[in-house]
């Protein structure tokens, strides 16, 4: 057994690795924090942080947690934009956050680790929950897997309150058409979808509750976790939830990848 000495060692020498593999780098004018892992990648994610917009480059658990299951990550910084198809000032004056993500992201993730059509999958938390399980509702053919942790899905609820919503749309009721809620597809193909939240995310859970409710009531099948607690709305709980997200990720695209076989 390692002493604690020799344990805080390892955790200081992996901490420094894990910095050498991720990069932040310019994708057509604009930031994104780059995760390479130390191997060939099998899947490429791409992650969607939330309104505080931090990304996962200085975030050890899911750091280990691409390393182990070999995925390049790349994390672009949003804003405060909600990962919509609509322009936010914030992000550009004339290029819309969904359109950004599959014209640049996509394609770029792609290119760099060598991946096909359908290896890269997309999450996020919170604001970048909801903008992930959005983006492979509209498009599950670009996004064949997506997973949201504590998902921001009735964005809604907070028009109004001085964010970017309020310039984005000209009403609550416009801002509710929007939600993901809205754009779950009548037919197959499906995106394989897996969302969590904790019970005590009081602002939040109910909006994961009624897409789950509504997903079942259409037959579309999908995992959820609306039980588990671990902190409320915070990084603990989304730490917590790391190697679940991460797990049904992977899977899912290696399950995909084999019927496609």
């Amino acid at each position: 057994m390692l002493s604690a000495a020799a344990l805080m060692l390892n955790g200081a020498a992996f901490s420094n690795h894990t910095e050498d593999m991720w990069q932040s780098l310019s994708i057509a004018e604009k930031k994104v924090d780059v995760f390479d892992p130390p191997t060939q990648p099998r899947f490429g994610l791409i992650f969607l942080h939330g309104i505080g917009l931090e990304t996962l480059i200085d975030n050890t658990a899911y750091t280990s947690l691409l390393t182990k299951y070999r995925c390049g990550c790349a994390c672009p910084h949003g804003q405060r934009s909600w990962w919509l198809d609509r322009i936010c000032p914030e992000f550009d004056q004339a290029l819309t956050p969904e359109a950004y993500i599959l014209g640049q992201i996509v394609p770029w993730c792609r290119e760099r680790w060598r991946l096909g059509s359908r290896s890269v999958g997309i999450f996020g938390i919170s604001m970048g929950g909801q903008g992930a399980i959005r983006m492979a509702l509209r498009d599950p053919h670009t996004f064949p897997v997506a997973a949201g942790i504590a998902s921001a899905l009735d964005f809604h609820e907070v028009y109004g309150q001085g964010t970017p919503l309020d310039e984005m749309f000209d009403s609550r009721e416009r801002c509710r058409q929007d939600t993901a809620l809205m754009h779950i597809p009548r037919a197959e193909p499906y995106p394989r979808l897996f969302f969590c939240i904790d019970p005590d995310d009081e602002l939040w859970y109910r909006g994961n509750d009624r897409l789950h409710e509504k997903l079942t009531a259409m037959g579309v099948p999908h995992t959820c976790d609306l039980t588990t607690r671990g902190g409320g709305h915070s990084w603990t709980y989304f730490n917590r939830m790391a190697e679940a997200t991460l797990r049904f990720l992977v899977d899912s695209l290696a399950t995909d990848s084999l019927r496609l076989l």
